[in-house]
């Protein structure tokens, strides 16, 4: 694998001899292979929104039975044939990619030994023009740039030349974040809070800012996909959200719908755990005391007083000198 992705690099440099061409178009070799993937897995994320109402009346109607649910949902998706994973694919085939492209750029540029900062490729043929112009250099220059460093090297090394690399970073990191900003427009969920779609509106931005660390030949090879998803985006708003019609259309009502029982069934379940808070009126507290109150008079008038403990009424009869009552 990382041999196809070098020679399609070494094809590319032989058809134009600028470097940072070449990734870009192998950039965009690599999104036009993924764009019927992302159609397809877009069209099918968008039919899941359409069905978000029935699927949140099954899970009121099984809200304490988990199998049921499940069983339920697959009964859903079977009847409208319709894959739950299907928008994952084309992430879960851009991550090779990503690896494979990342190997292969940092081995264009990789040195010949620890003592000497020369370049031998890796990856790809010794015949090929890309070998021959990179075999013992110590530059990898395009536009000016060195793509062999990173931003953050090139800043450290001249501060004035290293503003120009990072630029090169603050714009792909505007592409990242309008690229973002044309999905976050049309998509909406009904589980998704507003701070939730701002972190993933502002994720590919802090995504694109570590790009400062990583050789400046991979921030042009993103930068040119980051304008080809552009594009492609542009695209699928025209196609699917064209018109009122439109299955993008129905995606957004549907998704309106479900955020609305959404919250009526949140009201629902503060009413009733306010009930149930409430509970049934208390009945009035009867005191069941039976002896008298203190400091109270007994039935015959007179006083309760305590008797002392350990004497009887017989104590309180007077004694005369000689002990006789």
């Amino acid at each position: 694998m990382f041999q196809a992705a070098a020679w399609l690099v070494a094809t590319f440099y032989s058809w134009i001899n600028s470097y940072a061409i070449a990734i870009g178009l192998v950039a965009v070799a690599i999104m036009l292979l993924i764009t019927p993937l992302t159609l397809k897995s877009t069209k099918g994320m968008l039919e899941m929104q359409r069905l978000q109402p029935e699927m949140k009346k099954l899970q009121n109607q099984h809200k304490g039975d988990r199998q049921k649910l499940n069983e339920e949902m697959m009964k859903l998706y079977q009847e409208h044939k319709v894959n739950p994973l299907a928008s994952c694919l084309p992430l879960l085939a851009q991550m090779p990619v990503f690896f494979i492209m990342f190997r292969v750029l940092q081995g264009l540029t990789s040195k010949t030994s620890k003592t000497d900062a020369s370049f031998d490729p890796d990856y790809i043929s010794e015949s090929s023009e890309l070998y021959s112009s990179l075999k013992g250099a110590f530059k990898m220059d395009s536009f000016g740039l060195d793509l062999a460093i990173s931003p953050a090297k090139a800043l450290a090394d001249n501060f004035a030349t290293g503003l120009w690399y990072v630029l090169l970073v603050v714009a792909m990191a505007g592409l990242f974040f309008v690229q973002q900003k044309m999905i976050a427009s049309r998509s909406a969920s009904p589980t998704m809070s507003e701070m939730q779609a701002k972190i993933m509106q502002y994720m590919p931005v802090a995504f694109a800012l570590f790009q400062v660390f990583l050789p400046t030949s991979l921030v042009f090879y993103y930068m040119t996909q980051a304008i080809v998803r552009i594009i492609q985006q542009y695209y699928i708003t025209r196609r699917f959200y064209g018109h009122d019609e439109s299955i993008g259309r129905q995606a957004q009502a549907a998704s309106q719908t479900a955020r609305d029982m959404a919250s009526e069934t949140d009201k629902k379940s503060d009413k009733s755990s306010k009930k149930d808070l409430d509970g049934p009126p208390s009945a009035p507290i009867v005191s069941k005391r039976v002896t008298p109150p203190k400091n109270r008079p007994t039935p015959s008038g007179r006083p309760n007083r305590p008797t002392p403990p350990g004497k009887n009424r017989s104590g309180s009869v007077r004694r005369d000198k000689s002990g006789e009552k």
